[in-house]
């Protein structure tokens, strides 16, 4: 098994890459999903994080308002943490599983987190990071995801910094540009994580 990092900050096509990736070959531990899926409907883990922040959290059909909980914790690093040990726990052994039903293959497996620079991990062979300039990701996020402005920019600015991020990649994938120019990049980057050794330490 190859076992692979990948990140990137909000805006930045980390999902994008993610998918390009998967069509490759590769097996995606997403931890975005895994987050989902762990906080569904009915949950523990749900009904934890409504107990420490409130019913509030919990929309009318029962499913988590991520919007709520994001302004509980965004200016609250007492509450960040709170949600963190709530959630990491339930979070890291999933990943461990999925990654762990890869362990005996010769598959790549790819630990999609965008939390990876904050959060290392060990065992990784590698670490990718998925990159744009700032003002670009803002003008995404705005024009794609319908953001305000001054928000786009408070949460990419909550995040590692874009050099922080960079300085920890060992490849780094610039989706400043076109489609096309992404897709050959991402080729690039298959065919040098395909001769990467296999994962040694990924307990």
């Amino acid at each position: 098994m190859i076992l692979v990092g990948l990140t990137g900050g909000i805006g930045a096509g980390k999902s994008t890459v993610s998918i390009m990736l998967a069509e490759r070959g590769a097996a995606i531990v997403d931890a975005d999903l895994i987050a989902r899926d762990l906080q569904a409907p009915g949950s523990p883990l749900l009904d934890a994080m409504a107990e420490r922040f409130g019913r509030h959290i919990i929309d009318d059909d029962g499913a988590l308002d991520r919007g709520a909980v994001a302004e509980i914790v965004f200016n609250d690093k007492a509450a960040l943490a709170d949600l963190n040990g709530i959630v990491h726990p339930a979070m890291q052994s999933e990943i461990q599983r999925q990654i762990d039903e890869h362990r005996e293959t010769e598959r790549v497996v790819v630990l999609d987190f965008p939390l990876l620079g904050e959060n290392p991990r060990k065992g990784l062979v590698a670490t990718i990071v998925v990159d744009i300039p700032v003002d670009v990701a803002v003008q995404r996020l705005v024009e794609q995801r319908g953001m305000d402005f001054d928000d786009a920019r408070a949460r990419i600015n909550s995040q590692l910094s874009r050099e922080e991020r960079l300085e920890r990649a060992t490849h780094v994938i610039d989706n400043g540009g076109s489609r096309d120019e992404l897709i050959a990049q991402v080729d690039a980057l298959w065919a040098q994580l395909l001769a990467l050794p296999p994962a040694t330490d990924v307990s």
